[in-house]
């Protein structure tokens, strides 16, 4: 499908299926490469990284565990720049390496809040793993050690990302076309 609608919105397709997988598999080279050995917390972004996490994970080839958390800063297409705790971490990361795997960081708000809350609880050494970055929207100083794909400051869906909880099961990602 190369349009589609979810709720009062029209999106086009942007990221296709066969690219998003090419880039999941060179971000878990990279983590295999760098992180084998230590052990690694893996903690998942939810709702929005989850596809992301499980294909990710696939391709890790060393023990590691994996973790949910749940963030919510998004009201319809916007951010509202603040940050709900929704599900919070129930593992120690005292003296861990942790791996912050989220869909997407634009502002950075998100991010830079689950970084502190790491810091604060006492993780050893922490990377962000995220599928998707917009640079042009970035507001914070945060390091993100791997990028699967850098887009445009637009509205997507698929592939984890939702609009209004829709979408999130799409195989490829759209941009929207009417915001």
């Amino acid at each position: 499908m190369d349009s589609i609608q979810i709720k009062d919105k029209q999106f086009t397709l942007s990221i296709p299926e066969c690219e998003i997988i090419a880039a999941v598999k060179k971000v878990a080279l990279q983590i295999n490469s760098d992180l084998k050995g230590t052990n690694p917390l893996f903690i998942c972004v939810l709702n929005g990284a989850f596809m992301f996490a499980s294909d990710l994970m696939k391709e890790i080839d060393f023990p590691c565990e994996i973790t949910f958390i749940k963030l919510s800063s998004y009201e319809g297409l916007y951010t509202s720049g603040s940050v709900k705790e929704i599900i919070g971490l129930n593992e120690s990361v005292v003296g861990r390496n942790v791996v912050v795997v989220e869909d997407i960081v634009d502002t950075g708000i998100t991010m830079e809040r689950i970084l502190e809350s790491l810091i604060a609880k006492g993780a050893k050494d922490i990377h962000v793993a995220t599928f998707l970055q917009k640079p042009d929207a970035l507001q914070r100083n945060i390091k993100i050690d791997y990028i699967a794909m850098k887009i445009p400051n637009d509205f997507i869906v698929g592939y984890g990302l939702d609009y209004d909880g829709y979408g999130r099961n799409l195989k490829n990602i759209y941009t929207v076309v009417n915001d």
